[in-house]
């Protein structure tokens, strides 16, 4: 699979500020705030595996497919399909909830 094929997605993401596609071997395309960003890919990958070690009795299915950190300015979202986690940064644009 090239770069683009895994990348093609990824860029069409409206206010995306990064992304990465990472795997068991380490990054495999980068681009944005989060290029060549090996520290974010360790991170992220870590909590992928303490993630998958909450797999029900029973359940074929890995226990998630999609996972959110939500910080205060950025919000990261973390797929994973196949052999391949894919991360994107986006803005934070939460808002605010309206008080009565």
């Amino acid at each position: 699979m090239t770069t683009a094929t895994l990348t093609a997605g990824l860029e069409r993401i409206p206010d995306q500020l990064g992304y990465l596609v990472i795997s068991e071997d380490g990054v495999l395309a980068s681009a944005g705030e989060l290029e060549n960003d090996e520290l974010t890919a360790g991170v992220m990958m870590q909590m992928v595996r303490t993630a998958c070690r909450f797999r029900l009795p029973g359940a074929a299915e890995p226990p998630f497919k999609r996972m959110s950190v939500i910080l205060e300015d950025f919000v990261y979202t973390v797929t994973v399909s196949g052999q391949k986690v894919f991360v994107v940064k986006r803005q934070n644009n939460q808002q605010e909830p309206i008080s009565v």
